[in-house]
């Protein structure tokens, strides 16, 4: 029993003394995630013949220079109305083809791009929202100028919801905005990954000291505060219509994250948590749904 306990006892301070020296290590690792997904060509132009849509190449300049690069896509006979997508973190503009697909459909235009630091968009670094939102207001600019654009919303997925989020905070043309698995803050989020996909409750007690640590190295090599990163907080500065999407299966960013921005926000929303959902899995969960749901949201809250 007694050696038993000193097993315990050297666990319970070397976990945690191995979890700071990861985090130091991964720190400079979240401002340089890796592209882990290839370009789905062929996914986008069988996905463009299904849904009688073309697309152009569309270049933006962003604030700090560094050049934004993605796709304006129109259906056969389009509305007027667009919607910028977002995706996920290492991730690019072809992981929102499932989205664009249906929204096509309803004669919605979409704009899909590479998130700075992701595809083939430049950038030094991701920053989860503190840079990216004012690259959304140079597209939403350049948009403007280039296209008759009758109403614009916006829809992202895991990272691409928290800065679509972020985004309509300090950009008032987005009139609304469907946000899958958003994180309600950079720190608390870290915690969640710092669980390894096995349990929040381990990002929140042995292994944070890696969470904590890791964003000290991104507050030094980003030179920005993580904890102004919150879409949380982001929602109380500007009212405007959410649906907040997650899915009950989620132990990357858990229904926590969804529901604590849901009860921040001030302006019209909504809340839909997908049984059995996985991480962005909600439209491959429940496709019909989410396709329906997006739709009346969007057309509920047209301006």
């Amino acid at each position: 029993m007694r050696r038993f306990l000193q097993i315990a006892i050297a666990l319970l301070v070397l976990i945690p003394l191995a979890a700071a020296l990861a985090g130091l290590l991964i720190g400079p690792g979240i401002l340089h995630p890796t592209n882990l997904n290839p370009e789905r060509l062929q996914q986008t132009a069988e996905m463009l013949q299904r849904a009688s849509a073309t697309k152009e190449d569309f270049e933006v300049q962003a604030p700090d220079g560094a050049v934004l690069r993605g796709w304006k896509v129109r259906p056969a006979v389009p509305s007027g109305d667009w919607v910028l997508l977002f995706h996920g973190v290492s991730d690019n503009r072809t992981g929102m083809l499932g989205a664009a697909e249906f929204l096509l459909r309803h004669r919605y235009s979409v704009v899909m791009m590479d998130a700075r630091a992701h595809g083939h968009s430049g950038g030094q670094m991701a920053t989860y929202g503190w840079t990216e939102r004012y690259d959304t207001v140079a597209i939403t600019q350049a948009l403007f100028s280039t296209e008759r654009v009758r109403h614009l919303y916006a829809l992202g997925v895991s990272m691409g919801a928290a800065i679509a989020l972020q985004s309509a905070a300090v950009e008032p043309r987005i009139e609304a905005v469907v946000a899958e698995a958003p994180f309600a803050s950079l720190r608390e989020v870290s915690y969640d990954y710092a669980g390894l996909d096995i349990s929040p409750w381990l990002g929140r007690t042995l292994f944070r000291p890696a969470a904590y640590l890791a964003l000290c190295e991104v507050a030094h090599t980003g030179h920005f505060d993580p904890d102004n990163v919150s879409p949380e907080m982001d929602v109380t500065q500007r009212e405007f219509p959410i649906l907040l999407i997650c899915g009950t299966g989620d132990r990357r960013i858990p229904c926590q994250h969804a529901e604590r921005i849901y009860h921040a926000a001030h302006g019209a929303k909504e809340l839909w948590i997908v049984d059995g959902a996985q991480h962005a899995g909600a439209l491959g969960m429940a496709p019909h749904e989410y396709e329906e749901r997006v739709i009346r949201f969007f057309k509920e809250h047209s301006g």
